[in-house]
């Protein structure tokens, strides 16, 4: 467990993490709400300035796309915090001081990607093979950012480290789902996108020929969200003994029934952004299932026990 120079200094730490956590995913849907609603264009090619402005004049997509970008900074502002305070207050050595660290290279990382979207114009009606790369990449290094920050507060919590050579199979199973879990996260993004691009009405396949390639992927991520979810209730359904294993369970079915009716209502913007709160509410919540799975088992010591 970790040990801690002033118990009561880290409750407030803690707190302070969650609410960082929760911030990022704020700026995250904020993020959604620009792709989805062609605001990305709104402040031109100009990064990190808005339409060559510090403060722009703000109104329709500029107000969209300059919201994000400055709750954005601010997101990196609190990261910065929150790893000042992890090294002021937790000993050398304490992977919550690996989980703050990284955290705040998955934060710049955010910003970078960015800016290489906006700076190259991977926005607005852009329908390239790169923004199809660029979107589950910054996606993929978002699910990098929760997952670092969800380990801080585990082990700010007092969770242990992690123990990747006691249980090799488990650790495949936990492994196994994580990279279900990006997977289905990253065609989830490239669908996003081409329902951005290319709407449609209501549930079908766009498998005819001739057709953009971006709409001929979204048969991906519905197939892959199916079959991992299949897979999840097999193995959490019958033994869901721990809290996050049972929120894990429900958040799957949540997912499916929300990507139905999202789908069904032509995807409106609300219901994307429903869909995908709840999406990082799964992710954030299999981390802290896999983390409890994980953790190293108390060890005798000078007759003791006690947790590493």
């Amino acid at each position: 467990m970790a040990r801690f120079r002033n118990i009561g200094q880290m409750s407030g730490l803690v707190r302070y993490a969650w609410f960082v956590l929760f911030f990022n995913v704020g700026v995250i849907l904020l993020g959604a709400l620009v792709r989805a609603t062609g605001s990305g264009a709104g402040c031109g090619e100009s990064w990190p300035t808005c339409q060559g402005q510090l403060l722009p004049e703000l109104s329709g997509d500029t107000a969209v796309e300059f919201t994000h970008r400055a709750t954005s900074g601010v997101a990196l502002i609190l990261v910065l915090a929150l790893v000042v305070w992890v090294r002021r207050s937790v000993a050398k050595g304490q992977p919550a001081r690996t989980g703050a660290a990284v955290s705040l290279i998955a934060v710049v990382g955010e910003a970078l990607i960015g800016a290489m979207i906006v700076l190259a114009a991977w926005v607005g009606d852009d329908d390239s093979v790169a923004r199809a790369v660029a979107v589950p990449l910054h996606l993929v290094n978002t699910l990098l950012l929760l997952a670092a920050l969800t380990l801080t507060i585990f082990w700010l919590a007092g969770g242990g480290r992690l123990d990747l050579q006691r249980n090799r199979s488990t650790l495949r199973w936990v492994m196994v789902g994580g990279i279900a879990l990006v997977l289905i996260a990253a065609t989830g993004a490239v669908t996003a996108l081409a329902d951005t691009l290319f709407p449609k009405d209501g549930i079908g396949l766009d498998l005819e020929a001739g057709s953009h390639f971006l709409t001929r992927l979204r048969v991906i991520h519905p197939v892959l969200a199916v079959l991992t979810a299949v897979v999840a209730w097999w193995k959490l359904g019958s033994d869901v003994r721990s809290t996050e294993a049972r929120a894990v369970v429900v958040l799957v079915g949540a997912m499916l029934v929300t990507g139905i009716v999202n789908v069904s209502l032509g995807v409106p913007v609300w219901m994307q952004l429903v869909h995908l709160a709840l999406a990082d509410a799964l992710w954030i919540t299999y981390v802290l299932l896999a983390a409890r799975t994980l953790e190293a088992e108390p060890v005798l010591a000078n007759g003791s026990l006690v947790t590493e």
